[in-house]
């Protein structure tokens, strides 16, 4: 495909497929398509041989960041060029993965599940790290390299977080190590500048593997929805762009330099023999059916409905308001790994009699509560620490939180500590109220910030509960040079 026309073939296929979907809806059988011309079997050829453009891009990713890694380990010696090579074993991995997921549709199911023999590659890395036994002066390194590894879970990450966040987070872990060693040899002339080397490199290689994430696999492990079922998947099968025909290949996105006659002889090397094309068929738009031209639109704004000639799709059961985005699926689980309870997606329809009961069994516990409508949370145990996201009209009941308790992106909740709860955050909250018990009244705080309708009650020394807002207007003056504050008169 010439440099022209091979920016525009992720519209022209998308094009492709939006109409082939109508046809599919309106009952057309698509006419068989007969052979190619010279030009096109070439151009098919051409695309057969490219890969796709998220495996390009971590090749990229692997040129710019694990080359540069790799080489920093081989400067170190021996004993660390093998280290370099295992991790470049694992990023093998990982690209493994990644075509993968160009080629076939999302399993059902587990995901985690379904991919774990296609892990194995990353799993023996892994364990060839952790069982690797160097030099003692390369204590700290070995150690920064196996926190740093940890970013290699992001490829059965569902969000929150999200992948890419998932490995920025493991830069702190494998800094801590890192900053010994940069402190180490800081004054050392002769050796300390590799050894720096190796520390900058490492950082530099999960950064850019998050910055791959964050365009290519936003809410996870990317899949071709238009690709293979992913029970015709053999592990240890040689994927290329050769063998994997996937109508989801993707091409960077136009710069503006094409012009429209490209277009139009694209999509006319995409129809038939005898002229036909994915649109054939379809009925032209008249003018009564323009919806939105200004005379067909009623006073109070509302467009007309028009008649299809086939059904809606049927609306998902897991839903809330019109307007709002669509729930997923309810959770309530508890992950070994950070010992922390998830709960997400709960309305009153899932939960019984509009409650949700959690018991904490260990201290350490801490409870991570998304996106929920509507319900009351009651968390039996104490624990390590509570945090609301994203929640609408809920109640969360609790007996002692150890560290704080979070509310963040939330609307009209309600927090109640039956105990006592240290310190309590609000962030980006409209409408919060909280409750405490007489003993946590002189022992709590609470940290505000971009929020609004904030109240907390408490009950006096009579028994009789007290409301009082939280203050959100204050009053600053610039004093000897510094900025004060003060509370606004509003709130005495």
């Amino acid at each position: 495909m010439s440099s022209q026309l091979k920016p525009l073939g992720g519209v022209l296929d998308d094009v492709i497929n939006r109409l082939a979907a109508i046809e599919a809806q309106l009952g057309i059988t698509p006419p068989s398509v007969n052979a190619p011309s010279n030009s096109t079997g070439a151009a098919a050829a051409v695309i057969e041989e490219e890969l796709h453009p998220r495996v390009v891009a971590f090749d990229e990713h692997i040129t710019r960041a694990l080359i540069p890694f790799t080489e920093s380990c081989k400067a170190l010696g021996t004993e660390m060029d093998a280290i370099g090579a295992i991790i470049f074993e694992a990023w093998d991995g990982m690209r493994g993965l990644v075509e993968l997921g160009t080629v076939y549709k999302r399993p059902t199911g587990d995901v985690a599940t379904a991919i774990q023999p296609y892990l194995k590659p990353c799993q023996d890395a892994i364990a060839k790290v952790q069982s690797a036994r160097l030099d003692r002066k390369f204590d700290w390194h070995i150690k920064a390299v196996k926190e740093m590894l940890s970013c290699v879970s992001w490829v059965v990450i569902s969000p929150p977080p999200s992948p890419a966040n998932f490995v920025k987070d493991t830069v702190g872990a494998s800094d801590f190590w890192a900053n010994k060693i940069r402190k180490e040899y800081k004054t050392n002339g002769a050796e300390g500048p590799v050894h720096i080397q190796f520390c900058d490199a490492m950082k530099a290689l999960v950064n850019d593997l998050s910055s791959y994430l964050k365009e290519h696999h936003l809410s996870g492990l990317a899949w071709n929805p238009h690709g293979k079922d992913f029970a015709e998947a053999i592990v240890g099968e040689k994927l290329s762009a050769k063998t994997a025909k996937s109508t989801d290949l993707a091409t960077p996105k136009p710069t503006g330099g094409s012009s429209s006659a490209g277009i139009f002889d694209e999509l006319k090397n995409k129809q038939t023999g005898d002229g036909s094309s994915a649109a054939t068929g379809l009925k032209k738009v008249t003018r009564d059916q323009q919806t939105w031209r200004k005379e067909y639109k009623k006073p109070d704004g509302e467009v007309p409905q028009q008649k299809s000639s086939f059904s809606a799709a049927p609306t998902s059961k897991v839903a809330v308001k019109a307007g709002e985005k669509t729930l997923g699926p309810p959770t309530c689980e508890y992950q070994e790994r950070g010992f922390k309870w998830n709960i997400e997606n709960q309305t009153k329809e899932n939960c019984e009699g509009g409650l949700c009961k959690v018991e904490v069994t260990d201290s350490k516990q801490q409870v991570y509560i998304y996106n929920c409508h509507g319900v009351t949370i009651q968390i039996i145990g104490k624990l390590k620490s509570v945090i609301l996201d994203s929640c609408t009209k809920c109640g969360v009941l609790f007996d002692t939180a150890i560290s704080a308790c979070e509310i963040v992106n939330c609307k009209s909740v309600q927090v109640q500590a039956t105990n006592l709860c240290p310190s309590f955050s609000i962030d980006k909250t409209d409408g919060c109220v909280v409750h405490l018990t007489n003993e946590a009244v002189s022992q709590s705080s609470f940290v505000t910030s971009k929020s609004s309708e904030m109240n907390v009650s408490w009950p006096d020394d009579k028994g009789e509960i007290r409301e009082a807002p939280i203050p959100e207007q204050f009053l600053h003056k610039i004093v000897n040079g510094s900025v004060t504050s003060q509370v606004s008169d509003l709130y005495h």
